[in-house]
């Protein structure tokens, strides 16, 4: 069974720092293009970051030099630390991978969601 399983969510105050984890059943990170998204109460699901199989991220201009999204491929696991934490970060966070026969160079065409984290960033 292919599926995504996220974790590492919680709730900090401002400027404070969560690690989350997305780990891959069924299916090898390291040949996807994987991405974070999140999706606020009320609004429309955004992408947050992507990282390729060669390594290459791309951040949404939020959370551009507080997020840094990287990948241990021997554990087939997707990991985004997040720093300097805003409550306008507060948001359930997911976990997709596009397949490599698709550009990775848009938040576009993704899939194989997981069931999210939830994040909540107090003030």
């Amino acid at each position: 069974q292919v599926q995504s399983v996220e974790s590492g969510g919680g709730s900090v105050q401002s400027g404070g720092s969560l690690r989350l984890s997305c780990r891959a059943s069924g299916y090898t990170q390291s040949s996807y293009c994987m991405g974070w998204f999140r999706q606020a109460p009320g609004k429309e699901r955004e992408g947050v970051a992507r990282i390729d199989r060669n390594g290459w991220t791309m951040y949404a201009d939020s959370v551009k030099g507080r997020f840094t999204i990287s990948r241990d491929n021997a554990k087939n696991t997707l990991y985004l630390q997040m720093d300097s934490l805003k409550p306008e970060d507060t948001a359930m966070y997911y976990c997709a991978a596009k397949s490599y026969q698709l550009a990775c160079n848009t938040f576009l065409s993704f899939a194989n969601w997981g069931q999210g984290t939830q994040v909540t960033v107090s003030s």
